[in-house]
């Protein structure tokens, strides 16, 4: 079950003893790189293979998000607690703010592509314990924390 999404300053308190910083490149392409090193990451931290799926489908959607989206540089931030499972595993993808862009034409070439899109945070939302977004002036993050499962 998953907390709605908050919008707080700085929602991690914990202070990881686990944590690794993934350039995302803003390209499309870039979603499948970033998942396999994030995937290289977790695995090196010992993360379970189920929290690890789940990670890497929230990795995905954050990390498309802030391609799409929003202004580049983009950096994924993985991070896990001291004491490992109080927090769990904390997903956060940091961009340069949103891009401008006009609304869809409900007659416009682009409308099937607007239907297809926001469905990440209904997913993100499954997936984790707690999610949100934190604004500041030139960046914005988006981050969920993940349960750690045995």
């Amino acid at each position: 079950m998953s907390t709605p999404a908050t919008h707080t300053p700085d929602a991690g308190t914990e202070p990881p003893s686990r944590i690794e910083d993934l350039r995302v490149p803003h390209i499309p392409e870039a979603v499948s790189v970033v998942r396999r090193r994030a995937r290289t990451v977790l695995a090196r931290w010992l993360v379970p293979p189920a929290t690890t799926d789940d990670a890497l489908l929230v990795i995905s959607e954050l990390t498309t998000n802030a391609i799409v989206h929003a202004q580049p540089p983009a950096v994924l931030r993985l991070s896990i607690p001291e004491d490992g499972h109080c927090g769990g595993l904390r997903i956060e993808v940091t961009d340069a703010g949103p891009v401008r862009r006009r609304r869809p034409s409900r007659r416009g070439p682009h409308l099937a592509e607007h239907h297809e899109n926001g469905r990440g945070t209904g997913i993100v939302a499954a997936l984790s314990t707690r999610h949100g977004i934190s604004c500041r002036p030139g960046r914005t993050t988006r981050w969920a924390v993940l349960h750690v499962t045995a």
